[in-house]
């Protein structure tokens, strides 16, 4: 019988999951090693005693329970199950319970094994929630969208339709004054003239909130020296860019859009959330990787309770971020400023010539795409 029993300890030993067999009054007959290291005891105050005397009472009876429940039916129970680990964070175990019967069939104890699953439950959960924030972010998305055609359709109505308005009654006033003296006309086709140029300010405005002309025409520096410098004009906030020119020619198109829409949220954020009294954008090349800087010495915020339209902007440039294969990062606590750090993998604009290749020099001091 001995023999048997060593027998029976050593295939227990074997199984990485924690595995034990009872009696049928919940007594431990047997116990592996991880069965053990799990519960903290030794064999000797395992063996012969109950669930409730070796565990926490809580867990205590919820076993006594199973262990009655798997008795009884003759069935086996399958259950996950969530209980602290050592360090006393929670931990998840798939358990399964089947009965032990002897040769007449009779039920005379129970056998079970139970395997730690809180790795993959909390790849489940994280997933869960990462899809939850996806919805939650197109629903945002949608928001956004439609605020954006709302501001565009009043602007289109009150400022353009207000502009081309003024031309139809003006070329309609002069269409029946065909009599005017042509100092009133000469005065006349000023007045349109002017609101024809208020027309196209307007027009460039809008085109520039959608998206500015200079990042497409003069790259990324030029668009963020634009962005930068409205932003310090509109808020009358101080808003520094550090940036050498020539990492432009480092960013294709994609990776500078989305380094510029990423600073134009934090920024935006930063005035909306932030109160801040001093602003600062920094972008460098190192390790074939742009890393982009966005600080400022404002109120900040606990990044884990921030307001929902505020979390949603983060997740959206984390996405953007993500999207090329870097990283977004945010340092913030209340009272001391926050900083968002996103890192994106350079992609050089093709045919651009890097910086330090110029003829006849070493561009910034040696500074190239690869540095």
């Amino acid at each position: 019988m001995e023999t048997h029993g060593e027998l029976h300890r050593a295939i227990l030993n074997n199984i990485p999951d924690q595995a034990w067999l009872k009696d049928t009054e919940s007594r431990y007959i047997l116990v592996n090693d991880a069965f053990m290291a799990a519960c903290g005891r030794s064999e000797a105050e395992i063996i012969g005693r109950t669930p409730d005397k070796v565990w926490s009472s809580e867990w205590g009876r919820v076993y006594l329970a199973t262990d009655r429940a798997v008795v009884a039916s003759g069935v086996r129970r399958r259950y996950e199950e969530s209980r602290p680990g050592a360090d006393g964070a929670p931990r998840w175990f798939d358990t399964v319970k089947m009965p032990v019967r002897d040769e007449l069939g009779r039920i005379v104890g129970t056998v079970g094994i139970s395997r730690d699953i809180t790795d993959r439950k909390r790849s489940e959960m994280a997933l869960l929630d990462s899809r939850a924030q996806l919805r939650q972010l197109s629903a945002y998305l949608q928001t956004v969208r439609e605020a954006e055609r709302t501001r565009l359709s009043r602007e289109l109505h009150d400022e353009l339709g207000q502009w081309l308005g003024g031309l139809r009654l003006g070329l309609n006033y002069l269409e029946t004054q065909p009599d005017m003296s042509p100092a009133d006309q000469s005065a006349h086709l000023q007045t349109l003239k002017q609101l024809v140029d208020e027309t196209i300010d307007a027009v460039h405005r809008i085109a520039a909130d959608l998206r500015p002309a200079v990042l497409d025409e003069l790259g990324l520096h030029a668009a963020l020296e634009w962005l930068t410098e409205s932003f310090a004009q509109r808020h009358g906030l101080p808003c520094e860019l550090a940036m050498p020119e020539a990492l432009t020619a480092c960013l294709d198109s994609e990776c500078s859009t989305a380094i510029f829409r990423i600073v134009q949220e934090s920024l935006t954020n930063a005035s909306r959330h932030g109160q801040p009294s001093h602003v600062r954008v920094a972008l460098d090349l190192r390790d074939g990787h742009c890393h982009v800087s966005i600080s400022d010495d404002g109120r900040g915020m606990d990044s884990t309770r921030a307001g929902q339209g505020q979390r949603l902007g983060l997740m959206g440039m984390r996405e953007r971020a993500l999207m090329l294969g870097g990283a977004f990062e945010i340092d913030s606590a209340p009272g001391q400023g926050t900083r968002v750090m996103v890192r994106i993998p350079a992609r050089s604009v093709p045919g651009a010539r890097p910086a330090g290749d110029a003829p006849g020099g070493a561009g910034e001091a040696g500074w190239s795409c690869a540095s």
